[in-house]
C-alpha cells in the first residue's frame, strides 16, 4: 500500500480546519504518536459529527485541556505541518453533581446499537469523565505529558536503531557498522536531560534555553569532581527526574527575577542568577535525591517482576485500559523514561501493551455474536487495523465502552496477556521496549531484553499479544453481551 500523497495530508488539514471552528477557534497545534492535539477557545464550535464521519479521522478523544483527532502513526506527523500553515496563512492563532442524572453513568439500551448511537454514547462518556477529572492532579498528569510526549520520535528512532544495532552485534554481521549505530542511538539518551529540561521551563512558563542549561548540569562529565552527601556525584546522576526538577526550580527561581530584579539589569541578573541559584541547588540536593528515587523506580520494577511477575502482570494489563480512560496513564511516562535511561529498555511497556490486545479480542468476539448489526460490524472492521497496531482509541470509544460489558472483558484480555508476559519474566525472559508510544505489532521493531532482541524476546511478547486475543474473545463472546442486547433487532 503505497503512502497518501502531500496533496492528501494537505486536503486532510485543508478539511479538519473549518470542523474544528477554523483557525480563530485555535490556541495551540501539536502531536503525539496518533493523535493531533488542538487547544480550542469555544469547544460548542466543532462539528463532531462531521469531524467523525472523514475518512482520515479514527477517533475523538477530549481530556482537561486539549481536543484530540486521532489521525493514526505517520498520518498525523505529515497532517500536522500542513495545519500548522494553514494557521500561520490565516494569522497568530495564539493572539486573540456528575453522579445524579449522567448519561455516561449507563451504557446502551439494546435497540440502540447503530454506530451512530455507539459514537454519541462515547463521546458522553468522554465529556463526562473530562468534566468529573479536571482536578489539579490531572492537570499535572497533562502536563508531564506535554513535557515527555515530544520526546518519543527521537525515543522510537533511536530505539529502532538501537535494536537493529543489537541484531547486527548478535549475528555478528557488519562488525565496522555497529559503533556508528551505537553512537546513532545512545547520543540522544546520553543527552535526555538537556530535551527535559527545555520542555519543562516551556511548559511551566519559563524560559526554555535556562531550563536546559540547568537540566545539563546533570549529564555533564565534570561534575564527577563534586562530592554531596559524602559520595562523589556521577554524570548522569538523577537521570530525566533530576532534570525535571532542576528546570521547575529553575523557572520558579526565574519568574521571582522577574518580578524583584529592575528591568535595566534584568538581561544580566535574571538569567545568571536563575542558572546560579538552581545549578547549586541541583548540584548540592537534586542530582542526589533524584538519583536515589530513580535507582529505586529500577529495583521496583525489576524486584516485582522477578518475584511476582504473573501476578503484577496480570494487573497491570487489566488495569491499564481504565488508567487510559481516566488519564492516569500519563503518570506512567516519566517511569517509561527513567527505565530506558537505566537499564536501556522499560520492562513495563510489554506488559501494558496486552491491554491493546485484549481490546482487540473483545472487538473481534462483538464482531461475530452481533452478526445481524452491519453497521456495528462495519466500524469494528474498519477499526481492527489500527488496534492491531496499538491504536485503541476507535475501539474503546466507539465500541467497547459504550457498551459496557465489552470493555470490561476486554480488561480481561489485557490481565490474561500480560500475565503470561509477566511469567516469563520470573522465569528469566525479560521483555522490554527501548522506547513509548507504540504497542501492539508496532512494538516488535523497539523489542529487547537481557539478550538483546533474541527469537525468546519475540516469542514472549508474540505468545502475550495472542493470550490477550483469545482471552479477550472468549471472555467477550462468553459474558460480553447479554441476552437483551444478543436478541435486539438492528438500529436503523
Amino acid at each position: 500500500m503505497t503512502a497518501p500523497a502531500p496533496d492528501a495530508h494537505h486536503e486532510t488539514a485543508t478539511a479538519l480546519l473549518p470542523l474544528v471552528g477554523g483557525a480563530a477557534n485555535v490556541t495551540s497545534v501539536a502531536h503525539c504518536m496518533t493523535r493531533l492535539r488542538l487547544g480550542l477557545r469555544d469547544r460548542a464550535l466543532v462539528q463532531d459529527e462531521a469531524l467523525r464521519a472523514h475518512p482520515a479521522v479514527l477517533g475523538v478523544v477530549e481530556d482537561d485541556t486539549t481536543y484530540q483527532i486521532v489521525l493514526g502513526p505517520g498520518t498525523v506527523a505529515r497532517v500536522t505541518p500542513a495545519f500548522e500553515a494553514l494557521l500561520a496563512s490565516a494569522g497568530d492563532p495564539s493572539t486573540g453533581d456528575p453522579s445524579a442524572g449522567d448519561p455516561s453513568d449507563r451504557y446502551l439500551s439494546p435497540g440502540d446499537l447503530s454506530p451512530g448511537d455507539l459514537s454519541a454514547r462515547g463521546e458522553a462518556i468522554k465529556a463526562a469523565r473530562k468534566e468529573r477529572n479536571a482536578t489539579p492532579g490531572k492537570l499535572l498528569l497533562r502536563r508531564l505529558a506535554n513535557i515527555f510526549v515530544p520526546l518519543i520520535p527521537a525515543l522510537i528512532g533511536c530505539g529502532v536503531i538501537a535494536g537493529l544495532g543489537g541484531l547486527l552485534v548478535n549475528l555478528h554481521w557488519l562488525p565496522a557498522l555497529t559503533p556508528a549505530l551505537t553512537a546513532i542511538a545512545s547520543g540522544f539518551m546520553a543527552l535526555i536531560a538537556v530535551f527535559v529540561g527545555l520542555n519543562t521551563a516551556k511548559e511551566f512558563g519559563g524560559t526554555p534555553i535556562l531550563g536546559g542549561a540547568v537540566a545539563a548540569i546533570v549529564v555533564y562529565a565534570g561534575v564527577a569532581k563534586v562530592e554531596a552527601f559524602g559520595q562523589q556525584l556521577s554524570p548522569g546522576q538523577g537521570g530525566v527526574l533530576g532534570a525535571l526538577a532542576a528546570a521547575v526550580l529553575a523557572v520558579h527561581v526565574e519568574k521571582w527575577c522577574r518580578r524583584h530584579v529592575p528591568e535595566a539589569l534584568d538581561v544580566l541578573l535574571t538569567p545568571t542568577v536563575t542558572v546560579l541559584v538552581a545549578g547549586l541547588v541541583t548540584v548540592y540536593g537534586l542530582m542526589y535525591a533524584a538519583g536515589e528515587v530513580s535507582s529505586a523506580i529500577g529495583t521496583a520494577a525489576d524486584w516485582l517482576l522477578v518475584h511476582a511477575g504473573a501476578v503484577a502482570g496480570f494487573v497491570l494489563g487489566g488495569l491499564f485500559l481504565p488508567l487510559v480512560m481516566l488519564g492516569l496513564h500519563q503518570a506512567l511516562i516519566p517511569i517509561h523514561t527513567t527505565l530506558i535511561e537505566q537499564q536501556g529498555h522499560t520492562v513495563l511497556l510489554p506488559i501494558l501493551a496486552m491491554a491493546g490486545a485484549g481490546q482487540v479480542g473483545a472487538a473481534a468476539a462483538v464482531y461475530v455474536r452481533l452478526r445481524h448489526h452491519t453497521g456495528l460490524r462495519r466500524t469494528i472492521k474498519s477499526a481492527l487495523p489500527a488496534g492491531l497496531l496499538g491504536v485503541g482509541e476507535p475501539l474503546i470509544y466507539g465500541v467497547s465502552l459504550p457498551l459496557g460489558r465489552p470493555f470490561v472483558t476486554a480488561c480481561v484480555g489485557g490481565a490474561f496477556g500480560g500475565g503470561f508476559v509477566g511469567l516469563f519474566h520470573m522465569l528469566g525472559v525479560t521483555v522490554g521496549s527501548t522506547a513509548i508510544g507504540p504497542s501492539g505489532w508496532a512494538l516488535f521493531p523497539l523489542l529487547d531484553g537481557e539478550q538483546g532482541l533474541a527469537v525468546t524476546t519475540v516469542a514472549v511478547y508474540a505468545g502475550g499479544l495472542l493470550t490477550g486475543y483469545v482471552a479477550g474473545f472468549a471472555a467477550t463472546y462468553l459474558f460480553g453481551l447479554d441476552e437483551a442486547t444478543l436478541t435486539a433487532a438492528p438500529a436503523p
